[in-house]
């Protein structure tokens, strides 16, 4: 994928379309070597048949967990592969743009390591139908489950990170850290927020994209959502050590202080 425009600033991608478009919405599932948790997850969000089309956004597996084959016989709609630099962001990037250029009304994204409850992928439908254009999965309001989580994870979750987005994008969220979450497009495609920029490699662009919705007045949500963390198994992430959690930290600060904002 190539673009000039500063505004379509996105990495150099392949694109493999297993099948047509069906749905309005788009369920994009980030994935790195995930293993036998993305294969997993891909066959209960078969076996729930949410009313999405499923889009697998790689940043460049070497494990062969989303070969095109494997995810064909899954009824996925198409494998993006990353294959310029950057990290989350950069995957994420490419996938949204993709998915606005096919024309789809929404986007809903899902950790690809098996930790959220794929059942709820519906309800973020349900949401962006009656016109929200920030929806977040939350395991912490009424209905949502949280189960293992870390207790480092649920003390920065619930008093650092939640507290920061929420006073910069005015609204309360309990649950920012959480991947599980859908944008409507026309929150994507406002140029006031202009989301498909190089300054978004690595994390930032879900935290920038948690404060710009209320900052910008966009019809802001929360649902219900499970996340579980495996018991007695090392805590599956991207993001490890004091160096790792410092750098989320410093992004963090530069989308709650308006520094990745659109000059």
């Amino acid at each position: 994928m190539t673009n000039d425009s500063p505004l379509r600033e996105l990495p150099a991608s392949e694109s493999y379309v297993l099948r047509e478009r069906r749905h309005k919405y788009a369920l994009v599932i980030p994935v790195l070597n995930e293993g036998e948790r993305i294969r997993r997850q891909l066959g209960r969000i078969a076996d729930v048949r949410p009313a999405v089309d499923v889009i697998v956004a790689d940043g460049g597996s070497s494990d062969g967990s989303v070969a095109p084959d494997f995810l064909r016989s899954l009824d996925c709609r198409a494998l993006l592969v990353k294959t310029g630099p950057g990290k989350l962001s950069a995957q994420l990037r490419m996938a949204y743009a993709w998915v606005l250029d096919e024309g789809y009304q929404g986007v809903i994204t899902v950790d690809g390591n098996g930790k959220d409850g794929v059942e709820a992928i519906d309800a973020f439908a349900t949401a962006l139908d009656k016109g929200f254009d920030y929806v977040q999965g939350s395991r912490y309001v009424a209905g949502g489950r949280a189960i293992n989580t870390p207790i480092d994870r649920k003390i920065a979750g619930r008093l650092i990170h939640a507290p920061i987005l929420s006073l910069s994008g005015r609204r309360w969220l309990t649950d920012t850290t959480n991947g599980f979450r859908a944008y409507s497009a026309r929150y994507l495609s406002d140029p006031r927020v202009a989301p498909f920029r190089h300054v978004f490699e690595r994390y930032s662009l879900l935290f920038y994209l948690t404060v710009r919705a209320g900052q910008l007045g966009y019809r802001v949500t929360e649902i219900p959502v499970t996340r579980a963390y495996p018991a007695n198994e090392k805590t599956p992430t991207k993001i490890s050590g004091f160096r790792g959690r410092v750098d989320m930290m410093k992004e963090l600060f530069a989308a709650a202080l308006g520094q990745l904002n659109p000059r």
